[in-house]
């Protein structure tokens, strides 16, 4: 599936392809290719990007760039930039400590 951003550029929820633009960086637009990049070269950057990927993205989605563990592990830093999804998340990881699937 296509979608044009108001950039201009031709967003997919397809994420088979490493050029592939996808759907939930329609305000940053790169490529997947490039995301893997940024989320590797700097702390800063991988909490800002994840941050964005766990507000923005399907939740099947989010696991192709991220785990449980490490949302859980770097709570703090990523809660911030979650917006409207913070409460989900907070709730989710709460309920998968209960069922000691996190520590």
């Amino acid at each position: 599936m296509g979608v044009v951003a108001s950039s201009g550029v031709a967003l997919t929820t397809d994420l088979s392809f490493e050029e592939a633009v996808p759907y939930f960086l329609w305000d940053e637009p790169m490529t997947l290719r490039e995301l893997r990049s940024r989320l590797s070269r700097s702390d800063e950057d991988r909490v800002r990007l994840l941050g964005k990927i766990l507000r923005e993205a399907r939740e099947p989605d989010i696991w192709l760039f991220t785990t449980a563990e490490e949302v859980n592990s770097r709570w703090d830093a990523l809660e911030r930039h979650l917006g409207r999804r913070r409460d989900f998340w907070h709730f989710l990881l709460g309920r998968w400590r209960e069922q000691r699937l996190l520590r």
